[in-house]
């Protein structure tokens, strides 16, 4: 069998703007087995130095919102409709500002998918050896 190590993807996701068109942004998604509960996504922002902003989500509150509203405080998920077509609305906020992306939900699925062959839902525990990396974080 096939182990499947890191799932990447890039894809567009519309950040909304209140009253007026939302803009396109580029967003490359990575799942790494070697931290399996998490999900990390690069927003290619186009501003200084690299244009790239990295935000990390466990992996079960973007399930859990592709299905219903979850998450609270600085990152909240939902699904939604947008016109006819289904959406995941992705909410994040931090000190400097906030921000509402909209996601093309078979598109974000269908990545989520594919980390559940690296790594299948409910088995991260047994991927990840507790005891060693609890021995490297007291070794220093």
């Amino acid at each position: 069998m096939t182990h499947i190590a890191t799932v990447t993807a890039e894809i567009e996701l519309r950040l909304v703007v209140a009253g007026g068109p939302s803009l396109p942004v580029l967003a490359g998604l990575r799942y790494d087995s070697n931290d399996p509960w998490a999900v990390r996504v690069a927003f290619q922002t186009g501003g200084e130095g690299d244009g790239i902003v990295e935000w990390m989500f466990a992996r079960q509150l973007l399930i859990d919102g592709v299905a219903g509203a979850c998450g609270e405080g600085d990152v909240r998920v939902w699904p939604a409709l947008r016109g006819a077509e289904r959406v995941v609305n992705l909410a994040m906020a931090s000190p400097s500002g906030a921000a509402l992306f909209e996601i093309d939900r078979d598109v974000f699925v269908q990545f989520l998918h594919q980390t559940y062959l690296a790594v299948p839902l409910g088995a991260e525990s047994k991927v990840v050896d507790l005891d060693a990396e609890l021995a490297l974080l007291l070794q220093h």
